[in-house]
Parts: C-alpha cells; structure tokens; sequence
C-alpha cells in the first residue's frame, strides 16, 4: 500500500461537488494516488458551510477538518497568495491545509495548488502532502 496522503481544497463559493470531484480527480492522477490513499481533508473555516464541499465529503465518507486562517497563514507553502490572503486572511487554503492536516513539512507536498475552472466557472484548489511514516 502506498503512504497515506492529505487533502487540502479551496474553492470559489458555491462551487459544486461535481467541478470539486473533478480538481480532486485530476491532482490524484498527477501524483499517482487513489481516494484509498486519503487519510485526511482539510480546508479553511470559511468554507465549513459550503455545500459542494459537504456534497463531496458525503459522497466519499469523509470529515472534512477546518481549519482557522490563522492557523493556515502560520504554514509555510510554495505558492503564498496576495489574493487569497485579501479574502480569506491566510496566503493559502489548499497547501497549507494539505501540509496542516498531513502533519508534514514542504518538502511532503506532492501536488501544490493544482488549479482547476469547472463549466460553470468557478473555481477549486486541490494540494496533496503525504502523511510522515
């Protein structure tokens, strides 16, 4: 079995579930992952009530574990956002949350920020860390 990984999202609100599968779907296939391999999923408060991604996390049988943006601006990551940081309070969501939830340093983060724009225009963020043995 492969090492078990962290999941950290971010999205535009109300983005649904099926473009949140879709970002998820594409970061898993870039480092080779399956959904066997997840052992965590984190974001930021912020989004503690967004329905895609409790549509998501339903689907899949996960709890989602939301974190402070305090807590994400505390995590060093390779791709800070000014952007983000306007509108959240943190220089990322899905890195920080990824390495948060992982326990694990940078050097851990197998996918950075993969990007992705739905049909319908909205946008989610996928990172991946892998899970200190």
């Amino acid at each position: 079995m492969s090492r078990p990984i962290a999941i950290g999202l971010g999205c535009d609100r109300g983005t649904p579930a099926a473009t949140l599968a879709r970002a998820l779907e594409d970061a898993l296939a870039r480092c080779g992952a399956a959904l066997a391999d997840v052992a965590a999923v984190a974001s930021i408060e912020l989004k503690a009530d967004e329905a895609g991604l409790a549509e998501l996390a339903a689907r899949l049988g996960w709890t989602i574990r939301f974190y402070p943006a305090a807590a994400l601006a505390a995590v060093p990551v390779p791709h800070p956002s000014e952007t983000v940081r306007k509108y959240t309070g943190t220089p990322s969501v899905a890195e920080a949350a990824a390495l948060l939830a992982a326990g694990a340093g940078m050097d851990q983060l197998i996918v950075e920020k993969h990007k992705y724009r739905g049909p319908d225009g909205r946008h989610a963020t996928v990172s991946i860390a892998r899970m200190p043995q």
